[in-house]
């Protein structure tokens, strides 16, 4: 393939048809899709018009895949610097401005020099000034207090945040099994 293929990658569905993520969306790669079929792991949903061949086999590449035995989602979310600023909405608690990743992070609500521990009950979302200002005192202290209590989310909350975050490619074959918080057009 001229690319090298990198333009094909598969959505990959759990045995239910939903997206196994939607931030970051589940896909893979058109090598790791066409081994799952040759496996018989994935059902073939639709397909690009791009094959590809082999001395005995001839083979159209994945677009969309569903595993044939469904994977649970985790009840409790890992504790990750990403998973805390998806469960804000990549937005600053104390300022309410969206960032874009690279010009967010954490804060501890009360500061761990306070006694304060690295958990989601105590881990908020900031951006670099609003962290700079609050910085090691307590919110009463400097009147900055995060717009929302910090908590645990469920996978299912971390699953719709991530709706609202399309990726920039999306194929057009994936459009009937993903659900964007974006406008349909009329």
């Amino acid at each position: 393939m001229p690319d090298g293929g990198s333009h094909y990658p598969a959505l990959v569905l759990n045995a239910d048809f939903r997206p196994l993520s939607y931030f970051p969306l589940s896909v893979w790669s058109w090598q790791d899709a066409v081994k799952a079929v040759f496996m018989d792991r994935v059902s073939v949903l639709s397909e690009y018009d791009t094959e590809v061949r082999s001395p005995s086999v001839s083979m159209r590449l994945p677009s969309v895949i569903a595993l044939k035995e469904y994977i649970p989602a985790a009840r409790r979310p890992a504790f990750t610097r990403f998973n805390v600023f998806l469960r804000d909405r990549f937005e600053c608690q104390y300022c309410g401005e969206p960032f874009p990743t690279q010009d967010l992070t954490f804060d501890h609500v009360i500061p761990r020099s306070r006694g304060g521990r690295t958990t989601w009950e105590n881990v908020v979302t900031a951006c670099s000034c609003c962290n700079l200002k609050k910085g090691n005192r307590l919110p009463r202290e400097c009147q900055m207090f995060p717009r929302q209590p910090p908590r645990q989310p469920t996978s299912w909350e971390l699953q719709e945040n991530g709706r609202a975050f399309p990726p920039n490619y999306l194929h057009e074959s994936w459009r009937d099994y993903l659900y964007w918080d974006s406008e349909l057009e009329g």
